[in-house]
């Protein structure tokens, strides 16, 4: 019964799928082309729920991803460890990728398997001009995780406060971002900073209101 449900969920397409997604692995555009114009469906599964578009980006396989991309497929179509070519695109930092998910119907509320919107983990890994191409296009700068943790919280708690995290945290709170929201257990960013010894972080939560 399990695996009829899974087949329903993640529809599969034996030969074709298999050469989409080998083609889509090696970055081969003419090889794509062909086999799209000879009917191969753009968004079947491989067995791990995976889009040939998905296995492009998560090899950074950028010719790939926008012939993929530009023949219509789902940049929003999750595996099933809820990875879609947007959200892994924004976490892993492909910029120009994301880009491209970006200006074709990327859906900034989407969440990964954290519960979190890509700028959480893009944040997180110190992802400095995706961090900025998610901010303007508009994602929300104070969702919350699983974990309670902010785009804010996550570049203080999992970042190394050097010069990248400072960055980010500064273009966060440049952009309007809550200082003063929370974890889980009840501490803000500033603290955060401060019981790590992230001084420079610590002058711009200050500067920014934060207590």
């Amino acid at each position: 019964m399990v695996a009829a449900i899974v087949t329903l969920a993640f529809p599969v397409q034996g030969q074709e799928m298999n050469e989409l997604h080998s083609a889509a692995a090696g970055n081969d555009v003419a090889a794509i082309t062909s086999l799209l114009a000879a009917g191969a469906e753009i968004d079947a599964r491989n067995a791990d729920g995976e889009t040939a578009l998905l296995v492009a980006t998560r090899a950074n396989n950028i010719d790939a991803a926008r012939v993929l991309i530009e023949a219509g497929a789902d940049v929003n179509a999750k595996d099933r460890i809820n990875d879609s070519p947007y959200l892994f695109a924004g976490a892993r930092g492909h910029l120009e990728i994301l880009g491209m998910t970006l200006a074709h119907g990327a859906d900034l509320r989407s969440t990964n398997r954290y519960g979190g919107t890509a700028l959480i983990p893009a944040a997180e890994r110190g992802h400095i001009e995706t961090v900025r191409a998610l901010i303007e296009a508009g994602t929300d700068l104070d969702h919350i995780n699983d974990l309670n943790w902010t785009a804010l919280l996550e570049a203080i708690i999992l970042g190394d406060g050097g010069a990248r995290h400072t960055a980010i945290v500064q273009l966060l709170v440049d952009a309007g971002a809550n200082v003063n929201l929370t974890d889980g257990d009840g501490i803000p960013p500033l603290a955060h900073a401060r019981s790590r010894g992230y001084s420079e972080i610590e002058k711009i939560l200050l500067a920014a209101g934060a207590r």
